[in-house]
């Protein structure tokens, strides 16, 4: 059984925390969130102990599973790998693709395991082509939300596009040659509507678009793929 410790006690690690109470496998030691409403809330509901500081329960665990902003996973993360723990982090893995990749050798450091939150690489319809021998040569992706404060500390591309560029750097196997991205703010201090146009080596494009000031909810992603060579 995998002694774990959830970090952040908010929205997303209320809904880990109820989760993680009805896996088997794991042993949920605690949590630590410094907002004493969230925490309160967590504790009374979730029957668990609360912590009063980050290093304290990492200490007493296996495994660490970070929801905190996405501002803070850089810290949260390299305090618990620099303890050796397996960390299950939330996307974004972090705030600059710096912060990401010294992460990922801390990780490999202290040889453990580091998992990133993209849920949608188990979304039954990915599931269900992600193994095909496809070859798509253009991809359009639609990724709208309506307005929620929560998240608005990074980009929409961060917040949203990046399931969309995970999904597409998994099926297209070939390398990125040219990258075309503009957005604009709207109701926050970070982008809130983008698109992006990736340009590969093979001569797949993929138009994505992603934002989180729309009228209404849509997920659409469509796939376009090479035509097989008649013999």
């Amino acid at each position: 059984m995998v002694r774990i410790g959830v970090l952040g006690a908010g929205h997303l690690g209320k809904i880990h925390l109820k989760l993680l109470k009805e896996i088997p496998d794991f042993e949920l030691v605690g949590f630590y969130d410094p907002d004493e409403t969230n925490a309160k809330y967590a504790a009374e509901t979730f029957q668990i102990p609360r912590f009063n500081s980050i290093h304290k329960l990492i200490e007493v665990c296996d495994a660490v599973d970070i929801v905190t902003p996405t501002i803070s996973h850089y810290d949260c993360a390299r305090a618990a790998l620099k303890k050796a723990k397996h960390i299950f982090i939330e996307k974004p893995l972090a705030n600059t693709v710096n912060e990401a990749k010294y992460i990922m050798s801390l990780a490999h450091e202290a040889n453990v395991k580091a998992q990133v939150g993209h849920v949608e690489r188990f979304n039954p319809a990915f599931l269900a082509i992600k193994d095909l021998d496809i070859q798509p040569m253009f991809i359009e992706s639609h990724r709208l939300s309506t307005f929620n404060p929560r998240g608005t500390d990074v980009s929409v591309v961060l917040d949203l596009m990046i399931h969309d560029i995970d999904i597409v750097l998994h099926l297209v196997h070939s390398n990125v040659k040219k990258v075309s991205a503009s957005g604009v703010k709207v109701l926050s201090n970070q982008p809130d509507i983008a698109n992006a146009r990736l340009e590969f080596d093979n001569g797949c494009v993929a138009n994505l678009t992603a934002s989180r000031i729309s009228m209404k909810k849509c997920v659409k992603c469509v796939f376009f793929n090479a035509m097989p060579i008649l013999q």
